[in-house]
């Protein structure tokens, strides 16, 4: 089953030293490459601080773009993994995994695989655009 792998955890107000940085991108490589090797890995990225994100709503039929965040939240989203886990219970297994389970926390959501029509699109990425 498809899990999506949230990585949630407080937003660094300064640049880490050289040698923390380091061993943070080691550690995240080590899990990479982890999954990867056991064929599970579908996806996975690292996202920009909330600073740079924009909100999109639509409200009576206008599109109203705002800078930032929609929420205040104590941590944000930092990044995902798209994995294919046998079971929830490896999904957890590999969560816990995840560097910054360690000071943040990591949401486990499973996939929705709809049931469409026969020869309907089932990817977002294909309806939206």
């Amino acid at each position: 089953m498809r899990y999506l792998l949230l990585i949630y955890e407080q937003e660094p107000t300064e640049t880490p030293p050289d040698d923390v940085a380091a061993a943070e991108y080691a550690a995240y490589d080590a899990f990479t490459r982890e999954v990867r090797d056991r064929g599970i890995f579908e996806a996975g990225e690292a996202l920009r601080t909330t600073a740079t994100a924009t909100t999109v709503r639509v409200r009576d039929g206008e599109t109203i773009a705002t800078d930032g965040p929609f929420a205040e939240t104590k941590e944000a989203l930092g990044g995902f993994y798209l994995l294919n886990a046998r079971d929830l219970d490896e999904a957890i297994e590999l969560a816990a995994k995840i560097p910054a389970a360690k000071r943040g926390s990591i949401e486990v959501r499973p996939i929705w695989d709809l049931e469409v029509a026969p020869g309907a699109t089932s990817g977002a990425a294909e309806t939206v655009g």
